[in-house]
């Protein structure tokens, strides 16, 4: 008799456990850092979110810039943090080591995320993020996002693996240990920061760059305007004259800051970019 009363309740008590999992709150954070800010509004629900990093409404490092402004501005130091009492505080290995020690020693939870370094790292992050605010479900359609836009890039890439130098204000490039060179080989391109000895990035010459020679130059920024120096650099009529517009692919740098779900866009505007020198 026993038995078949607790075959009857079995039912119930499942469907009561499965209720009271699926009501259990989801925690709520604070990012101090801006591209785990980034991961934050694109996977967790709203309320989820007391605060974000100093740098959430940047718009020249973050592509989610606009949404940051819907939540708390955070100062990067740990007292404000500590107000508003997160279940967990997420932000980056390369954020202030003292912020970060000082709320492990208060008895919060830290998550430290590295800098992506290839879009592997990066998927993995959005899973360990989608994961971690409960909602792994919009970080697996994140990821396929990206995959998606790979598959799109590569069919709009020619067989010839085109050299492509990373270059930035003051001559800034982007090395063979960086982001933007998985992006690049992930859709059988080269970067050719490797001629100039650069890993993970540092500045190049201007008479290093003309003598490089690469196929394509890829900058953040279509404008023929240099509004300062750092800028100029770029403009340089003796780049201009060896890469003109059909001679550069432009990804704005909010893109690629950061491994997050934008870089699906960034494959995406990689695509625009290579069909439009194709034509």
């Amino acid at each position: 008799m026993r038995a078949r009363a607790w075959l009857a309740l079995a039912p119930a008590l499942i469907a009561a456990l499965s209720t009271a999992a699926i009501a259990a709150p989801r925690p709520r954070l604070a990012s101090i850092n801006v591209c785990t800010d980034q991961l934050l509004i694109a996977l967790a629900d709203p309320d989820q979110i007391l605060g974000l990093s100093p740098y959430a409404r940047d718009a020249a490092q973050s592509y989610l810039a606009a949404q940051a402004g819907r939540f708390p501005k955070l100062s990067g130091e740990a007292e404000d943090v500590l107000m508003l009492k997160p279940d967990i505080v997420v932000g980056g290995r390369y954020t202030r080591r003292a912020t970060r020690e000082f709320l492990k020693q208060q008895g919060q939870r830290v998550v430290e995320f590295d800098a992506a370094r290839t879009l592997d790292e990066a998927r993995a992050q959005i899973t360990m993020m989608g994961d971690l605010v409960g909602h792994p479900d919009r970080a697996a359609a994140a990821n396929a996002r990206i995959d998606a836009a790979i598959a799109r890039a590569r069919k709009a890439t020619s067989d010839k693996p085109f050299r492509v130098l990373p270059l930035e204000r003051r001559g800034w490039v982007s090395g063979s240990g960086s982001l933007i060179t998985s992006l690049l080989a992930t859709v059988g391109l080269v970067n050719a920061a490797d001629g100039l000895g650069i890993r993970l990035g540092g500045f190049a010459s201007l008479e290093a760059v003309v003598s490089l020679r690469p196929d394509y130059l890829l900058v953040s920024e279509a404008s023929d305007f240099a509004e300062d120096e750092g800028r100029a650099f770029v403009l340089h009529p003796a780049l201009e004259g060896l890469f003109p517009p059909s001679k550069r692919l432009t990804i704005p740098e909010n893109l690629t800051v950061c491994g997050g779900p934008m870089l699906a866009d960034a494959l995406d505007r990689l695509t625009t970019e290579l069909t439009r020198l194709e034509r």
